[in-house]
């Protein structure tokens, strides 16, 4: 069982609009890149940075290296969080 604190990280997590939009994005498509995340999301690569590093100490997504590249992708939190999302749509 999670704590409230524990609760209050993960909720705080997607409680931004981009942050949402990206878990969908990795979900459809895992393992893109910061580019790809900026280029799909019409946004500048620092804010996208900001956001996945949120997302990260969230528990909700994970970055690896891939060659010269990091890429995304949802832990398995992140997945339950999505469906819960998909929920309230």
């Amino acid at each position: 069982m999670k704590t409230a604190r524990q609760l209050e990280k993960i909720t705080k997590g997607i409680a931004n609009h981009r942050r949402i939009e990206i878990l969908y994005l990795l979900d459809k498509d895992p393992g893109l890149t910061l580019t790809n995340l900026t280029t799909k999301l019409n946004a500048n690569d620092k804010t996208i940075s900001e956001h996945t590093h949120r997302l990260v100490h969230s528990g909700l997504i994970y970055k690896y290296p891939s060659g010269p590249h990091v890429r995304h992708e949802l832990t398995p939190l992140g997945t339950i969080i999505l469906k819960f999302l998909r929920t309230l749509e």
